[in-house]
C-alpha cells in the first residue's frame, strides 16, 4: 500500500484542521508523562486516512526517527501534545529507523507493526481451539493469545484496529460548521461606446466688394460756342468712333480646409462599494447533560 506525506497529499490540509498542525507537537508517554520526541511528519494512505506519525526520538534516541501507528497515539490539542499508548523505550529501540529516502514497502511496515503488536490484542476463545465434540468439558472463559498471520497481497489497515483505528474514547470530536460569505468580483462587459465622425454640409456666405466700370457721356457748351471759325479749323469727318473698354470685378470663391478641434477619447474607473446579502447557516452546540456537571473550554 502506498503512503504519502500529508503535505504532499493535501498542501492545504491546515485549512481542514482550522490552522492546526501536528508537525512540531511534542510526543509523551501516556501515564508517565515522559517526553519521547517530536512529530516531524504525518503519513496518509491513498484515501487520505492517517496511518503513521513520524516521530523524531530526539529525547530518547538522538537522531532516530520512527513510525508511530495512529491507533497508538492520542492527540490532545488543548495542551498541544501527542500521547503514545503503550510505547516503551525498548520498543523504540527495536523499531526500524525511518528514512525519507527509503521506500515504505510491506516488509518495512511489517517490521514496524511487529514491534507494536501485543499478544493481548489477538485473543481467541479456547473452544475455538478445540472441537465441540471433545470428550472432556472445556472452560470457555479462558482465552489464549494467538499470533495472526497476514498476506501481503490482501493486507489492509482495517485488519488491525488496535494499530490504525482511532480510539473513539480518546478522539471524540464534534465539529461545528458555519457558512461565511466570500466576496469576489467578476469583470463583465456592460456595453460599448462607439466614437466616430461624419461630414455635414452647410451653405456659407461671404461678402466680396467688387468694382464695375461704366461710361458717362457729358455734353457741355464751351465758352466760345457761337464763335465763327475758319474752314481750316473745321474738320468734318464721318464715321469717327471713340472706343472705351469697360471692366468689372467678379468674385472668385475657393475652399480651404483647416483644423477646427481635437477630440480625445479615454476611459476612467469610478470606485464604488456594492453591498450584497445572503442567508448563511451556523451550527450551535446542544448539550443535554441532565444533572451531570459539564465544563466547556
Amino acid at each position: 500500500m502506498v503512503l504519502y506525506k500529508l503535505q504532499d497529499f493535501e498542501p492545504n490540509y491546515r485549512d481542514t484542521f482550522e490552522g492546526r498542525d501536528l508537525n512540531g507537537l511534542g510526543v509523551y508517554t501516556q501515564g508517565t508523562d515522559e517526553k519521547v520526541g517530536t512529530v516531524s511528519d504525518v503519513l496518509v494512505d491513498e484515501e487520505g486516512h492517517f496511518r503513521y506519525l513520524v516521530v523524531d526520538l530526539g529525547f530518547w534516541i538522538f537522531g532516530k526517527k520512527v513510525l508511530l501507528p495512529i491507533g497508538r497515539a492520542r492527540i490532545d490539542y488543548n495542551v498541544d501534545r501527542v500521547y503514545t499508548i503503550g510505547l516503551t523505550r525498548e520498543q523504540a529501540e527495536d523499531l526500524p529507523e525511518f528514512n525519507e529516502r527509503q521506500t515504505l514497502d510491506y516488509d518495512y511496515e511489517e517490521r514496524v507493526r511487529g514491534v507494536y503488536r501485543q499478544p493481548a490484542d489477538y485473543i481467541q476463545p479456547v473452544d475455538a481451539l478445540f472441537p465441540l465434540e471433545a470428550t472432556s468439558p472445556v472452560d470457555t472463559t479462558y482465552q489464549q493469545p494467538v499470533t495472526p498471520t497476514y498476506n501481503r497481497d490482501s493486507y489492509n489497515y482495517e485488519q488491525e484496529p488496535s494499530l490504525f483505528g482511532l480510539n473513539e474514547q480518546d478522539h471524540q470530536t464534534l465539529r461545528l460548521y458555519e457558512e461565511r460569505l466570500i466576496a469576489s468580483k467578476r469583470r463583465q462587459k456592460t456595453g460599448e461606446v462607439t466614437i466616430g465622425k461624419h461630414v455635414e454640409t452647410d451653405t456659407a456666405r461671404v461678402s466680396v466688394p467688387v468694382e464695375r466700370e461704366r461710361v458717362v457721356i457729358e455734353r457741355v457748351t464751351p465758352a466760345d460756342a457761337g464763335t465763327a471759325i475758319s474752314g481750316r479749323e473745321a474738320d468734318f469727318r464721318e464715321g469717327e468712333v471713340a472706343r472705351v473698354e469697360i471692366y468689372e470685378e467678379t468674385p472668385e470663391v475657393r475652399k480651404e480646409a483647416f483644423l477646427r478641434e481635437e477630440v480625445r477619447v479615454r476611459k476612467v474607473v469610478d470606485q464604488d462599494t456594492v453591498e450584497t446579502q445572503e442567508t448563511v447557516r451556523r451550527e450551535e452546540l446542544d448539550v443535554n447533560s441532565g444533572n451531570l456537571p459539564v465544563e466547556e473550554r
